[in-house]
């Protein structure tokens, strides 16, 4: 070997190949405090995600503008999404989103099968919770929430059902 290059880089080449044990501890606690920062960061991150989007709270109606066993088309929660604002004939008030979970066509409301239909690949979902009856939609219909303020049914969220494995 060349003794200008050993002069100038003092290395034992036969012990370069060892780690100490300062080395080591020093390696496993940094790796250990990234993972403790990850998982406080996917921690904080799951709750953030767990509360979902916020939307501003829109007037769909007055509950003299819809009969029983009748549906009412509005847009929520931008004036280019479709969704629809049923009455079940027990009186009650339930709002879905108006695009099938399958290609995206618009779904309309079928009292006497009491469901909500796809013509288009003749799918369909539950009018009580938005899931799949039949067809090839992957995922259960996007409920949107309303609240009764009086008179009035106003929308105020997005109920996004957890994917079926």
């Amino acid at each position: 070997m060349d003794t200008k290059l050993t002069s100038n880089f003092p290395v034992d080449w036969e012990d370069d190949n060892y780690v100490t044990r300062r080395e080591f501890l020093k390696f496993g606690t940094l790796a250990s405090g990234a993972f403790a920062v990850g998982s406080m960061g996917l921690a904080a991150w799951s709750t953030v995600k767990e509360r979902g989007p916020s939307f501003e709270p829109t007037l769909i109606a007055l509950t003299s503008d819809i009969e029983p066993g009748t549906a009412l088309p509005f847009n929520f929660p931008r004036a280019t999404d479709l969704a629809l604002l049923i009455q079940k004939p027990d009186k009650n008030y339930v709002a879905y989103a108006r695009r099938c979970t399958h290609l995206s066509c618009p779904v309309v409301y079928e009292v006497k099968n009491s469901r909500l239909f796809c013509p288009c690949h003749n799918g369909a979902f539950s009018v009580e919770d938005g899931s799949v009856l039949q067809g090839p939609p992957p995922h259960p219909i996007p409920q949107i929430e309303i609240e009764i303020r009086g008179e009035e049914i106003w929308a105020i969220g997005i109920k996004f059902h957890e994917a079926h494995s």
